[in-house]
């Protein structure tokens, strides 16, 4: 078993860096207001320094992180059970702004061809209701795993 592991300078690695990067399972661990965890699977990528998760204003995970931007993201590949990427960090920045165009991008890249969010993955109506928030968190503690790489393929 090999454990690859960034842990002091937050750092991803390249090695698991398509984790972070729309993974296939990802969920997001806030902490809400009577100090329980909280969990969401959310859709995720990287743009180099921070990972980006959207929400929508007023869910718990929104209300969360901004009351506590402390968080845990954990990706993996249901395939490859023994491989996962656990990122904790803090959220640097929540804004309205790109928000709606970084979950369209995030929609057609997990659907594999260009889609809008509102109209194509969730009925449109949700527009009238729903103000997408996009939230930037800075990795401070990485964990890179993968159990399944022997030690004589490094």
């Amino acid at each position: 078993m090999r454990v690859r592991s960034a842990v002091a300078a937050g750092l991803i690695p390249a090695s698991h860096r398509d984790l972070v990067d729309c993974p296939p399972v990802a969920a997001l661990t806030t902490v809400m207001a009577d100090g329980y965890p909280q969990t969401s699977v959310v859709w995720c990528d990287f743009d180099g320094s921070c990972v980006r998760v959207n929400t929508m204003r007023g869910f718990a995970k929104e209300r969360n992180m901004r009351r506590n931007p402390r968080v845990t993201l954990l990706c993996y590949d249901p395939r490859r059970p023994l491989r996962y990427l656990e990122v904790r960090g803090t959220v640097v920045e929540m804004t309205q702004e790109g928000a709606s165009a970084h979950l369209d991008a995030l929609a057609s890249k997990y659907a594999g061809r260009p889609i809008r969010y509102f109209g194509d993955a969730i009925p449109a109506r949700f527009t009238e209701t729903e103000i997408p928030v996009l939230c930037r968190i800075r990795p401070t503690h990485v964990v890179a795993l993968d159990a399944n790489e022997r030690e004589d393929e490094r």
